[in-house]
């Protein structure tokens, strides 16, 4: 089980406030973790680490073997998927869906004179075939809904076959249909033998898919609790990351969460 990920003792500090407070984290390859907390908790300064994009103010973030400031990110990022709707709208509206999965291969976001091999195309193909997405190849993604707008951020990030996939909350702001149209293909990814390790943001336990093994709770920038999710994921831990009384319950291994009034 090698190391994809370790924060060492890392803070990240903005305006005299840590925003992510010595947080001691270590991530296996066979791992899948969500990220709980609530808004303010550092959750996407964590993934954004992860991700290269930031820097520690202090501690050692070390990705995939490499230590952040001491190697090339533009090395590292091509063996990262990241998915966010910060990225969705950086996506030029009028480029066809299949060219924003194709253009992963060249880390760009539109295409414009790269030359593409068939393999590329044909894994192109079969990325959106496995995320339900291939008869949209032709769309072009602005006059996609949300929720295919979230797929195709995913099966971009997949399209490289990385090493760690990151997700920054793919199932906000989508309807029911669409949130577990979604949460059964992220299920169904998760569970596979070959998927990479795999980080996921997210605000609510319902959100949490199958197959996922690990939770990290934060608050204040601190991790309130981590580890495996049936050891961790507890009433109690989500009464102190959240700072009011919750009541939890699980069926099929889905979560809910409620107010323990």
């Amino acid at each position: 089980m090698p190391q994809v990920l370790e924060f060492s003792d890392v803070v990240v500090r903005r305006n005299a406030r840590n925003i992510v407070d010595h947080l001691n984290w270590t991530i296996n390859d066979d791992e899948r973790w969500v990220v709980l907390g609530p808004n303010g908790a550092g959750k996407t300064t964590v993934l954004q680490m992860a991700d290269t994009l930031l820097h520690p103010t202090s501690g050692t973030v070390t990705i995939l073997g490499e230590r952040l400031g001491r190697t090339d990110v533009f090395d590292l990022r091509p063996r990262i998927g990241f998915a966010s709707s910060a990225m969705a709208r950086r996506v030029p509206p009028e480029e066809t869906v299949l060219n924003v999965v194709l253009t992963a291969a060249y880390s760009v976001l539109g295409r414009w004179r790269e030359d593409y091999e068939d393999i590329d195309e044909r894994r192109a193909l079969r990325v959106l075939a496995e995320w339900k997405l291939d008869h949209l190849a032709d769309r072009t993604f602005g006059t996609l809904s949300d929720g295919e707008q979230k797929r195709v951020q995913i099966a971009r990030a997949v399209m490289t076959d990385p090493e760690l996939l990151l997700l920054d909350e793919p199932t906000a702001s989508l309807d029911l249909g669409a949130r577990e149209e979604l949460l059964i293909l992220l299920s169904g990814y998760a569970q596979a033998p070959t998927t990479p390790a795999m980080i996921m943001v997210t605000h609510h336990v319902e959100e949490i898919p199958i197959g996922f093994t690990h939770v990290l709770l934060l608050r204040d920038g601190q991790a309130v609790a981590s580890g495996p999710i049936r050891e961790t994921l507890t009433a109690e831990a989500l009464t102190d990351t959240f700072g009011v009384p919750i009541r939890l319950t699980e069926d099929g291994g889905r979560f809910a969460a409620r107010a323990a009034h």
